[in-house]
C-alpha cells in the first residue's frame, strides 16, 4: 500500500514538473496595435551645416517591450518622423532617455508578466519562468536588492545582445550618432565591437554607436546611482567618464543624477568636451511639480522650497552647461507607464544662454537643436 502510494505521488510530481516545464517554454503569439504617433515639440535654430541635437522623448507602455522587434517598431516610426521634419542627417546626434533598454529584461517573456498589476508580480512571474537560471543568479548575486540583481543577471547576455542590435541597427539604417539610453548590465565592455557583460556588480551604462552601427567607446557607467537603483547597481569613478568623437563634436555623456555633479563635469572638461547628453528618468506621476525630495524639510513650507523640475532647472545641465565649455546639451526623459511605475520630467534643449523645456502635451514628442 505504501509502495502504491509513494509510485502514485511520484506520478504526480513527475506529471507536475513535465506540466511545468512546458508552460516554462509555452509563448503564444502575441498581437498589440502600438500608438507609432509622434509630434515635434520645437526646433531651435537653422541647419548651418554643422549638425544637431535630437531628443526623443517616448512613450513607451509594457507591451511595447514583448520582443526587440516590437520595440524598434515603435523608435523607427519615431526616427521617420524626424526624417520627414528634415531632423536628420550625418551630423545628427540622436539622443535617448535612461533605462530605456533595461526594460529588454521583459522582451520574449509570458504574458503573465505583461499581465501583471505591478512590477512586483511582474518580477514573481519572471523569476518562475526562468528557475534554475534564477538560482544560478542568485548566487553569483552582488547587490544588497538580490532578486533584482538576480533577475537583471540571469538575461543579461540576451539584454546586450538585444541592445547592441536594436540601438546599433537604428543608428546605422538612419545613418546617424544614436545615444541609446541606458541599460543594467554586469560588469560591460566592448571587445572588438561587440558588447559583451562580464561576472561582476550591475552598472547603469549608455553606450553611443556611431552611423556605422558600431559602438563608439566603451560603456559610459553611472557614478552616481538614484536611491532607487543603488541597491544593485555599483557607482563607477569620475575617472571612467569618456567623451567620444562624433561627426557634430566631441561628446559627453552623464547619466540621469550625474548631471548634477560638478565633479563629473569637471571630468568631461578635461577632455575638451562639446556636446553633452543626460539620459535621465524620473519614475511616479506628477512628481516633476511636486516637492523636491532633495529640499531640507525646513524649507518645505516656505517660498524658497523647490518642486523637481525646477531642481533640475537649478542643479542639473541648464544651470552647469556654460561652465563645461560645451556649445549644448539635451536632457532627455521616457514617459509612459511601465507595471505601474509612471513617469514624469521634461526634456529640455540646453545651450549655454538659454534653455528651452518640452511642453507637456501628451504623446512622444521629438526636439531638436541646432549647432
Amino acid at each position: 500500500m505504501r509502495r502504491a502510494l509513494l509510485l502514485l505521488l511520484l506520478a504526480l510530481l513527475s506529471a507536475l514538473l513535465i506540466a511545468y516545464s512546458a508552460w516554462i517554454q509555452w509563448r503564444p503569439a502575441s498581437y498589440y496595435l502600438s500608438d507609432l504617433r509622434s509630434s515635434l515639440a520645437f526646433s531651435q535654430g537653422s541647419d548651418t551645416g554643422r549638425g544637431n541635437l535630437l531628443g526623443i522623448q517616448p512613450e513607451l507602455y509594457r507591451a511595447d517591450y514583448r520582443s526587440a522587434l516590437h520595440l524598434h517598431r515603435k523608435l523607427a516610426a519615431y526616427l521617420d518622423k524626424a526624417r520627414e521634419e528634415g531632423l536628420l542627417n550625418a551630423r545628427t546626434v540622436v539622443v535617448l532617455p535612461e533605462h530605456i533598454g533595461t526594460w529588454l529584461v521583459a522582451t520574449d517573456e509570458k504574458r503573465e508578466v505583461f499581465a501583471a498589476h505591478d512590477l512586483a508580480e511582474a518580477r514573481v512571474w519572471l523569476g518562475l519562468t526562468h528557475p534554475l537560471e534564477l538560482i544560478r543568479a542568485l548566487l553569483a548575486n552582488q547587490g544588497t536588492a538580490r532578486f533584482s540583481d538576480a533577475l537583471l543577471r540571469m538575461k543579461a547576455e540576451q539584454m546586450a545582445a538585444d541592445y547592441q542590435s536594436l540601438f546599433g541597427g537604428l543608428a546605422e539604417t538612419y545613418g546617424v550618432t544614436l545615444v541609446a539610453g541606458s541599460i543594467v548590465l554586469p560588469e560591460p565592455r566592448v571587445e572588438e565591437g561587440v558588447l559583451l557583460v562580464g561576472d561582476g556588480p550591475l552598472y547603469n551604462v549608455s553606450l553611443v554607436f556611431g552611423s556605422d552601427g558600431l559602438p563608439l567607446g566603451q560603456p559610459q557607467r553611472k557614478v552616481l546611482p538614484h536611491r532607487d537603483e543603488d541597491g544593485f547597481t555599483a557607482a563607477a569613478s569620475d575617472t571612467q567618464l569618456q567623451v567620444v568623437s562624433t561627426p557634430a563634436g566631441r561628446l559627453g555623456v552623464l547619466i540621469g543624477t550625474d548631471s548634477w555633479r560638478a565633479e563629473s563635469y569637471a571630468a568631461l572638461i578635461a577632455q575638451q568636451v562639446e556636446l553633452l547628453a543626460v539620459p535621465a528618468f524620473l519614475h511616479g506621476n506628477d512628481h516633476w511639480h511636486g516637492t523636491w525630495a532633495g529640499t531640507p524639510g525646513d524649507l518645505r513650507s516656505r517660498a524658497l522650497e523647490l518642486s523637481t523640475g525646477e531642481a533640475w532647472l537649478h542643479h542639473a545641465l541648464p544651470a552647469r552647461l556654460a561652465d563645461s565649455g560645451a556649445r549644448a546639451g539635451l536632457t532627455v526623459f521616457m514617459r509612459g507607464q511601465l507595471w505601474g511605475l509612471g513617469s514624469d520630467g521634461q526634456s529640455m534643449a540646453v545651450q549655454p544662454d538659454r534653455t528651452q523645456i518640452v511642453d507637456e502635451t501628451p504623446g512622444a514628442r521629438l526636439f531638436n537643436l541646432w549647432l
